[in-house]
């Protein structure tokens, strides 16, 4: 019989050769978008910016408080132009955004002063909707009219 050789590794020697080359992933270039949305929640307690691609994507957010507004001052007019121009700064610093279509939602104090914070950062308006909801009583109810 012949005597069979037997292979013994050290368990650094393992990893080395069972473990896969690490490659350095390919970093996600910055997209490029030239016109987009903005989109404005306020209500009476808080101020809520997002600004967003033509479908939707979000390229930045920011509110009254995550700069640091807390309580009652989270709803002033102030609060709501400073979230407004820190959220477009990033937009326009990362992403080059030119122009903008405004859909402002609520009726809290921040509306106006948001969208004078778009002008005063250098980003074209092109429209400004209002989409607050409307409430209208609803729909007729099911059943025979009574008299």
């Amino acid at each position: 019989m012949a005597e069979e050789e037997i292979k013994t590794t050290t368990a650094a020697e393992a990893t080395e050769t069972t473990a896969a080359p690490k490659t350095k992933a390919a970093k996600k270039g910055k997209r490029i978008v030239n016109s987009g949305a903005v989109h404005i929640q306020a209500t009476f307690n808080n101020t809520i910016i997002s600004v967003t691609d033509k479908t939707g994507a979000v390229l930045a957010a920011s509110s009254a408080g995550a700069n640091g507004f807390r309580g009652s001052k989270k709803g002033t007019a102030f609060a709501a132009g400073v979230a407004a121009e820190k959220a477009l700064d990033i937009a326009k610093k990362n992403h080059a955004l030119n122009s903008v279509d405004v859909f402002v939602s609520g009726i809290g104090l921040g509306r106006d002063a948001a969208i004078r914070a778009i002008s005063t950062v250098g980003i074209k308006i092109d429209s400004i909707t209002d989409v607050t909801p409307i409430a209208h009583g609803g729909v007729r109810p099911k059943g025979e009219r009574k008299p």
